[in-house]
């Protein structure tokens, strides 16, 4: 199974230049964004496979104009946009005369729907997908991107640029939605509490069942004036937080490259070439010639489960049509999961055969093994367990910590260094803080104090206590929030404008981050979210905790040891060659449990993803 991952500048470079397979490559590695895209924005309206496809077929015509490769994705949102808004400009101008037209979303189809089975979501997670119906277009046009951008897809700027505003005008814009995200989600509840409140019955006596931003105006307002339907308004969690770890849904199979579209890639005529446009061969073809798209509703059943990415499923015989790794005619090297552009090419051999003689040569000695040298960035999370000081010292980590001012009896190689936290408010006594002084010279903040079950504190209150951190004088990690640090008005932005105003001190960002998208694509989903922290504070990053794991269900999801192994080379080799990022450390280096994404089984012994991890950086 091949799954692209989302590509990069030298992709995007390659495709515009004419290249086929880069071609293939992005427009497959970014059908997922914009199916997303539109399907948030257009509700799962049966016009969202024709929006998807023009979209990416004006991308491709107009690839050859894209002066700057690297803003690719926000170039292929603002068609996305534009489609979108032209799509809403037509449906208002056709007069309908007569009988309506069939044009609805088939149930099967619809994108809510869709959302809430493939991510098999419950409780509050559900009702927020559900609320998005209740939303008018100008509201969902929004969300779509503003869902991506808490998923860490995008970023504020590409979302402004989507809208064509500044980022305080899109920051006022967004908070405007959530309101009314959060007033749908109360019509959500209020309409399915048994048994309804009779005097909401009344309300919604002549409502016709179909969710408008009319009706939820009506039956908002009835919910804060009753006092029976006022109980529906309390709990409610902070939406960034029940979609900041959500992927991305899955492509139904009409739009993704399958088998068939594989087959048929050697007969495929090419598109009339558009002005200076690349010409446009294979799968893509097939693709931007309507082959895969038409109707989506009918392949809605068919969505692929393997994930969010799109999937080539090919028998073992045969090869991809397009492949992201190196190609050579020697022995071929393990197959990277990275990018063209990232992904190392095989090594030649140590020595040449020379022409056949009548003297026999001997071949030249190999050359000498190079030592392997720790990365000063890449690090791990521990836990004393069985065979730590062997895992330690095999896993080629330049640093560890243990979510404490000490290293917890855990025994390090001399050449790791340890790096202590003071973990939350009950750890602020003076002789903790003077055994951190002690064990280290820099020092991790507060451990997710956005979340209740973790340190559990406002920004105020660490603003308040931040001096003492500051007194051991390390160098000194703001407190790694568990999702939104690259958020405006988010804990962590609260937290770095207190301390400003009051002049306190902060060197670096460390953060956390963890992805339910198991596919190749989470390397670059990774990417997106660190690049958006830097951006916001200026600082340098250290990303504390991170590995797949996804929490859009009731419970957590873990990926197979490869998907592991994929996402820890790939996401290394990426961490390693950001210059902003200091440190970043995989969650965690055990795998003394049944399940999760631990690196090293009890004894020190490194599974296939611990092997994955300790080759990479």
């Amino acid at each position: 199974m091949a799954v692209p991952v989302e590509p990069g500048v030298v992709t995007v470079m390659a495709a515009r230049d004419g290249d086929q397979r880069a071609l293939d490559e992005l427009v497959a590695g970014y059908l997922p964004l914009v199916y997303n895209i539109v399907g948030h924005a257009l509700g799962g309206h049966a016009d969202t496979d024709d929006v998807v496809q023009e979209t990416m077929l004006r991308a491709v015509n107009g690839l050859s104009s894209l002066r700057d490769p690297a803003g690719f994705r926000s170039w292929l949102v603002v068609i996305a946009m534009n489609q979108i808004r032209e799509r809403h400009r037509a449906h208002q101008r056709v007069p309908v005369t007569g009988e309506v037209p069939e044009d609805l979303a088939d149930p099967g189809a619809d994108f809510v729907d869709l959302t809430i089975m493939r991510l098999q979501l419950s409780g509050q997670r559900r009702e927020v997908v559900a609320a998005t119906r209740w939303l008018s277009e100008d509201e969902r046009e929004l969300l779509s991107l503003w869902w991506l951008e808490a998923a860490g897809r995008l970023t504020r700027t590409e979302v402004a640029d989507a809208l064509n505003l500044t980022p305080q005008h899109t920051a006022v814009r967004v908070q405007r939605v959530k309101g009314q995200l959060d007033a749908a989600r109360i019509v959500v509840r209020a309409l399915e509490k048994q048994p309804r409140c009779a005097e909401l019955a009344e309300v919604v006596a002549d409502w016709d069942g179909d969710p408008s931003a009319l009706w939820r105006k009506r039956i908002a307002r009835h919910t804060r004036s009753c006092r029976q339907c006022e109980r529906v308004t309390t709990d409610l969690a902070a939406v960034e937080g029940l979609i900041a770890r959500l992927p991305l849904v899955p492509l139904p199979a009409a739009l993704g490259l399958t088998q068939p579209l594989l087959a048929a890639t050697s007969t495929s005529a090419a598109l009339t070439q558009v002005g200076s446009a690349p010409v446009v061969t294979g799968k893509v073809a097939l693709f931007l010639q309507g082959a895969l798209v038409k109707p989506i509703a009918a392949a809605a059943a068919a969505v692929i489960a393997a994930g969010v990415a799109v999937t080539v499923v090919l028998p073992s015989s045969e090869e991809p049509v397009a492949q992201a790794v190196s190609v050579s005619t020697s022995a071929a090297p393990p197959t990277s999961i990275l990018p063209a552009e990232t992904a190392p090419s095989p090594t030649p051999s140590s020595s040449s055969v020379p022409p056949t003689t009548t003297t026999t040569v001997a071949p030249a000695p190999p050359p000498p093994a190079q030592p392997v040298v720790a990365s000063v960035k890449k690090g791990v999370s521990t836990w004393n367990f069985d065979g730590v000081t062997k895992a330690l010292g095999d896993v080629r980590a330049g640093w560890y910590y243990t979510w404490g001012s000490t290293p917890e009896g855990v025994t390090a190689p001399p050449n790791v260094e340890f790096v202590p936290m003071v973990w939350g408010e009950k750890s602020m006594d003076q002789a903790n803080l003077d055994r951190a002084k002690a064990n280290g010279k820099a020092l991790l903040g507060f451990n997710e104090p956005d979340f209740a079950e973790q340190s559990n504190m406002t920004p105020e209150r660490a603003l308040d206590l931040w001096p003492k951190l500051q007194e051991t004088g390390l160098r000194l990690g703001a407190p790694s929030v568990g999702v939104g640090g690259d958020k405006a008005g988010g804990w962590l932005d609260r937290f770095m404008t207190g301390a400003a105003q009051r002049g306190l001190r902060v060197d670096f960002i460390p953060i956390h981050w963890y992805g339910g998208d198991f596919s190749a694509a989470a390397v670059g989903q990774l990417k997106s979210y660190v690049e958006a922290v830097h951006a916001r504070y200026g600082k340098p990053v250290w990303l504390t905790e991170y590995a797949l794991i996804d929490f859009s269900g009731g419970s957590p999801r873990f990926p197979s040891l490869q998907e592991e192994a994929a996402f820890a080379r790939g996401s290394s080799a990426m961490l390693e060659s950001l210059p902003y990022v200091e440190r970043y450390a995989w969650f965690a280096l055990p795998a003394d449990k049944p399940t999760g994404t631990g690196l090293y089984l009890p004894g020190g012994t490194p599974n296939q993803a611990g092997e994955a991890y300790r080759d990479a950086g």
